[in-house]
């Protein structure tokens, strides 16, 4: 295929990333106590993620000089030349606002040695609201580009009807906050020691997100029924009688409603079980919509059969992307201080924090 894992590995860890963001918002831009853990294990998620998505993207590319063209020779015409400029834009926007955010842990951890001593002193500074606040919603104007611009970027291609749907970019949009909410649940428990702490509102966020990606589901079914001839109805005519596509698309709409029933029924002590769903859901859909896109062809019948790659280009890329998500994220819990989230999770005497 054109579009190599690679780009199924971008597409889903940028989407993680400003779906984590957003999630950060009310606990620490807005500054409500309750949210706070939340708001943390998120802000660590979208960092790693910010961070290694464009890793993805240049390997996509093949060489990372090819990034280069885009500054070179700008198409305004052309979204995927936009988001060279969007994606520098969210990811140092996000950088900056998180160490505005984690400024007070800075200073908590300021008169400690170590590499990042001289960093910590210079954020070791008083918590600022009204700033962070600012620098909050340039980063969402930040991340609503880049989530634009992911979506219709796919969405123009209308030679492969799959794609071609005005349902896309909001299905990308609804699918990464899934995935985002499982992966703030997943961090809480497992790389900042919160324990359960917020199972309870990671789990209610996560059902919400799950109840939208169902419905906008039911909806491009409901069009494909109704409008044959529309692109929704083309693609689903392509993929009839496909054992694979019936495959994936009992996997993905079963994964999505198992995390949205154990949310619901079990709220704490499942966000590990209900976080590894939604990373499923989330990454499966983006690998349907593109490996499984490019196995329709633009022209002719049948379907294209693209076995998965054991090497670079393949199960080694993947395997690889984690990896550096996770050196990433032990990382930043390394040098870090993630001291306020711990402090934010024990239980608050204020009507607020009750």
């Amino acid at each position: 295929p054109a579009w190599a894992p690679w780009a199924v590995q971008y597409f889903f860890l940028i989407g993680l990333s400003f779906g984590a963001f957003v999630l950060t918002l009310p606990g620490i831009a807005f500054g409500r106590e309750a949210w706070r853990p939340l708001g943390r294990a998120a802000l660590l998620g979208a960092l790693a993620c910010g961070l290694v998505a464009p890793v993805a993207l240049l390997s996509d590319l093949n060489q990372p000089g090819r990034f280069l063209n885009f500054y070179l020779h700008p198409a305004a015409s052309s979204w995927m030349a936009w988001g060279a400029f969007f994606i520098p834009a969210y990811v140092g926007a996000l950088v900056v606002y998180a160490l505005v955010a984690l400024a007070p842990d800075f200073a908590a951890a300021a008169p400690l040695g170590g590499p990042l001593a001289p960093l910590r002193r210079l954020f070791a500074d008083p918590e600022r609201p009204r700033l962070l606040l600012w620098l909050g919603l340039a980063t969402l104007v930040c991340a609503a580009s880049v989530a634009l611009y992911t979506g219709v970027e796919v969405m123009v291609v209308r030679a492969r009807p799959l794609w071609s749907t005005t349902l896309l970019p909001w299905q990308f949009a609804a699918t990464a906050l899934l995935g985002a909410a499982g992966l703030a649940l997943l961090l809480a428990r497992f790389a900042l020691g919160l324990g359960t702490a917020i199972d309870r509102l990671g789990n209610r966020l996560l059902a919400v997100a799950a109840l939208l990606v169902i419905a906008l589901g039911a909806a491009w079914f409901a069009l494909a029924l109704a409008q044959p001839n529309g692109p929704e109805g083309r693609a689903l005519a392509q993929v009839a009688g496909s054992s694979r596509w019936l495959t994936s698309a009992v996997w993905l709409g079963g994964a999505t409603l198992a995390a949205l029933v154990i949310a619901v029924v079990r709220p704490v002590g499942s966000g590990w079980l209900t976080g590894l769903l939604a990373l499923n859901a989330a990454w499966l859909f983006r690998w349907t919509i593109f490996v499984g896109g490019q196995d329709m062809p633009k022209t002719g019948a049948g379907l294209y059969a693209h076995p998965l790659a054991l090497g670079p280009e393949g199960l080694l890329g993947i395997v690889g992307t984690a990896g550096l998500f996770l050196a990433v994220v032990v990382i930043l819990t390394t040098l870090v201080p993630w001291s306020g989230s711990a402090e934010a999770a024990r239980p608050s005497t204020s009507p607020l924090g009750a």
